[in-house]
């Protein structure tokens, strides 16, 4: 049984990972060079039950509105892209009831439980080397308000595994002794002990290495061009070395799986929203935070990833551009800056790397995972925010599923665009 997986970033890496394990003849199809180049390149780096909540929740639509032109907004929704965005906005909007957010914010906690799980046991299996580190995440506020109403909804996903425990100031900065020099500026933080650390890109490029050894075909350089179907069925994909023909297609291609399904009559409810993020290494800089840290008030990740450092944040609807936008770079860094003042003696723009890249937003804020009406065809993208948090889980339900067997958790709803098979 030969199954193609169309991209190699983390999702598509695992879904390669566990199909192969499950027993079938794997082809891995990317066009990049190497696995994870692009969107697993630079995302925050955090593998977190603690950031299931979609961005689809109460009162966004009204944020969103009143942001619009505002650069250091923490979601901008660019002008140019509005008409591109109707269908899929609306879509979003209905999402943001009280209901649908804690059942779409559950989903997702589940299966980051379930990824988190499956992640740790790929590492041990294969062996990959990723700057893995496990004290945790601090998530930090500055209004008794926000952290009271982020407690009352981390409440509820506490009753669904979530572990967390409530942190004054004091206890923050022992925590993280590089927060007294703003300890005043704070109300208290949630600290999520089962979150990790990890580089999206090392695992992705360890794990395709690691299938290659167990017999999956990977084949880089090469671009998709269509999947072809007949009769309701897959047949091939064609690429621009050739064709491939298979019994079995799982798109993984991120923010790409609509575009690329819209070729075959598909439409995918997921948009590209931009993420940007500022690496460099921590050098001289001997005080620099430890703990991986979320500063709520000032919506931005500061991670210490091996021997660097990762601060990233910002959202922003603009199509499919991928080009850092340099207000928002420079938002980033202000905000950082004022968490951590030391930041300022020892960070250097030309020295660090600025990357962006596009997370595959959803409508209800959770994966699309799952056969599409055509028979053999399979979607595994739209994790948005949290795609380095869910893709070994979600490798893991798509080959459960694939096989037939039951994945052990529930499976995200499937806006549509897939048809339930039975277990």
């Amino acid at each position: 049984m030969t199954t193609i997986v169309l991209g190699a970033g983390a999702v598509g890496t695992a879904t390669a990972w566990y199909l192969r394990k499950s027993g079938h003849d794997v082809v891995l199809i990317e066009r990049q060079p190497e696995a994870a180049m692009e969107t697993s390149w630079g995302n925050g780096g955090i593998i977190h039950a603690s950031e299931v909540e979609p961005w689809s929740q109460p009162g966004m639509p009204t944020k969103i509105i009143k942001w619009l032109g505002k650069e250091n907004a923490p979601l901008l929704l660019r002008y140019r892209a509005i008409p591109h965005i109707m269908r899929w906005g609306i879509e979003f909007a209905r999402n943001c009831t009280p209901e649908r957010f804690r059942e779409n914010a559950k989903s997702n906690l589940h299966l980051a439980l379930h990824s988190l799980k499956s992640l740790q046991e790929i590492g041990a299996e294969a062996g990959i080397d990723y700057d893995r580190a496990t004290r945790g995440v601090l998530k930090i506020y500055r209004s008794r308000d926000s952290l009271d109403s982020a407690q009352r909804s981390t409440d509820y996903l506490a009753q669904h595994g979530l572990l967390y425990e409530r942190a004054d100031p004091d206890r923050c900065v022992e925590l993280e002794p590089a927060l007294k020099d703003t300890k005043s500026t704070l109300a208290g933080a949630l600290y999520f002990a089962r979150d990790e650390v990890g580089d999206s890109n090392k695992f992705a490029q360890g794990l395709a290495a690691a299938c290659a050894a167990r017999g999956v075909q990977c084949r880089f350089g090469e671009t998709i061009e269509k999947i072809e179907t007949r009769s309701g069925r897959v047949q091939a994909v064609v690429t621009s070395k050739g064709r491939i023909v298979a019994d079995t297609v799982v798109v993984a291609l991120g923010s790409f799986t609509a575009p690329m399904l819209a070729k075959n009559g598909i439409r995918v409810p997921i948009y590209p929203v931009k993420g940007v993020s500022i690496t460099f290494k921590r050098a001289a800089w001997n005080a620099a935070p430890t703990m991986p840290l979320i500063d709520d008030s000032k919506l931005f990740g500061f991670v210490p990833i091996g021997d660097r450092i990762r601060i990233s944040g910002s959202a922003e609807i603009t199509g499919y551009d991928m080009t850092p936008a340099p207000a928002r770079v420079a938002a980033i860094i202000a905000n950082a800056s004022f968490t951590f003042p030391e930041l300022k003696r020892y960070f250097d723009i030309s020295k660090s790397k600025v990357w962006a890249g596009l997370r595959p937003v959803s409508p209800t804020g959770t994966p699309i995972i799952g056969e599409t009406r055509i028979r053999g065809l399979w979607i595994n993208a739209g994790h948005g925010h949290l795609g380095w948090t869910l893709s070994c889980g979600s490798g893991r339900v798509i080959a459960d599923l694939i096989d037939g067997r039951d994945p052990g958790i529930p499976v995200p709803p499937p806006q549509g665009v897939v048809v339930a098979r039975a277990a």
